[in-house]
Formats: structure tokens, sequence, C-alpha cells
């Protein structure tokens, strides 16, 4: 997820990994539709998996689950949500105990879209898609 944020592919700004999904709150580029954002986050840490474990079994699921975010309290709401997945699955006590996650330390994340912070009317206030998104991974 980081090395695709990084070559540009999506603005991330908040992710969890849990033991059977995933979620992340991303913003695509104009060069990368949301849909082409999860090819490159599942492709790649598929390839990577695989390399590690020297096979080729399944590690996603087909397809992913997307929701918009309307607003600044909806990006709020959504960021609480990914944050506090670990903590409600008493992986851990505190987000920032889940080493899998945007909430831990030491981890770069993109601020949240300009047009959430600034009241903005019409067509300007869709120009840009943040979506929170989920990937769930094989049912075992």
């Amino acid at each position: 997820m980081i090395h695709y944020r990084d070559k540009g592919a999506y603005l991330l700004h908040e992710f969890v990994v849990m033991p059977d999904h995933i979620h992340l709150l991303l913003t695509p580029t104009d060069q990368t539709s949301l849909e082409k954002a999860m090819q490159v986050i599942k492709g790649g840490s598929s390839h990577e998996i695989h390399q590690q474990r020297g096979n080729k079994t399944q590690i996603w699921q087909p397809g992913f689950h997307e929701e918009s975010v309307r607003d600044d309290n909806d990006y709020s709401r959504k960021t609480e949500y990914i944050r506090m997945n670990p903590v409600h699955a008493h992986f851990v006590e505190r987000p920032e105990d889940w080493s899998y996650s945007s909430a831990a330390r030491g981890i770069r994340m993109d601020l949240e879209p300009e047009r959430l912070r600034i009241p903005s009317s019409g067509a300007k206030a869709h120009q840009e898609r943040t979506a929170i998104v989920g990937a769930k991974a094989p049912t075992p």
C-alpha cells in the first residue's frame, strides 16, 4: 500500500490490515481509478506473499466494497471506524498498538482532502472521489 502511494497511484489517508480483511481510506489520483488502486494493492501484496511463502494460494477474494466520503464529519467517522477495528476485535486495547495500521507510530499518511475541509458547492465537491474501501481474504 505504501509503495504504490509513494509512487503517486493514490492518496492513502488511513488503513488497517486485519487477519481476514483490510480497510482503506484513499483518494485515487487522476491517473489511477479506484478499481486500479485496488488492483495494484491486492496484486502487489499477493505477489509479495507468494514470494515469501513459495506457493500460489489465493490471498484475496475477488472484488471489494466501497463507500464514498460525503463530508468532513463522514471522513472523521470512517477514520475512527478504521482505527478502532483491531480494538473492537479485541486484538489490542489502543489503536496505536496494532502494528498493521495507520494508527501505528511512524507511518506517514496523506492529509484529509482539502475539498472535505473547505465548504464548496456544486460539481467541484465531486472532482476527487475519496472512498473507504474494504477487501476480504478468502474464508478459511
